[in-house]
């Protein structure tokens, strides 16, 4: 294996990792995360989320989408040793909400939305809307480099193997 294909399969196993702590941490404790000024948002995993394990011809993907969905496949598969590689989130701060898919792969981005822009009582100057969609896709990006640096100071700590085992926990109170 050569140091490329090391590095995008530790990016993904990191990823996957990631987003299965993430979902596990958005639902025991949606609103227990802060930005880099300590300020509090909220964190939840929405109706679309894609969990698989193996690779090659040996990949099982379970896929689960639906507004009221319980997310039953998906968690099934969290019991089976899959991990999350794709998921919708979302990310609430003050009254900010932004919507993203989150790729475990390489960290992409997809499906961005972000809080409504007010157009009532603007200037005439045609970039005050791009510079304020702007800021707004920069304060979704510092709360999901929030989110990761949270992750990594956890995961790289002997803390891990604790909340490994809560995360176990976590898979075994599901509903069947």
């Amino acid at each position: 294996m050569d140091t490329q294909s090391f590095n995008e399969s530790s990016d993904i196993i990191l990823g996957q990792e990631f987003l299965t702590w993430l979902w596990y941490k958005s639902d025991t404790t949606p609103g227990a995360f802060t930005d880099k000024n300590g300020a509090p948002f909220s964190v939840s995993m929405e109706q679309r989320i894609v969990v698989q394990q193996g690779e090659g011809e040996a990949r099982e993907t379970a896929s689960v989408t639906g507004s009221l969905s319980p997310l039953r496949e998906a968690r099934f598969g969290l019991g089976t040793g899959k991990k999350v590689s794709r998921a919708m989130i979302r990310l609430e701060k003050e009254e900010l909400a932004f919507q993203l898919t989150l790729k475990a792969e390489d960290f992409s981005l997809s499906s961005v939305k972000t809080p409504k822009l007010d157009t009532t009582d603007r200037d005439d100057d045609p970039d005050t809307l791009l510079l304020e969609k702007f800021y707004l896709l920069e304060v979704c990006i510092d709360l999901l480099d929030s989110l990761y640096s949270c992750f990594l100071q956890l995961r790289l700590s002997f803390a891990w193997q604790d909340e490994v085992t809560h995360i176990g926990r976590w898979l075994t109170h599901f509903d069947a």
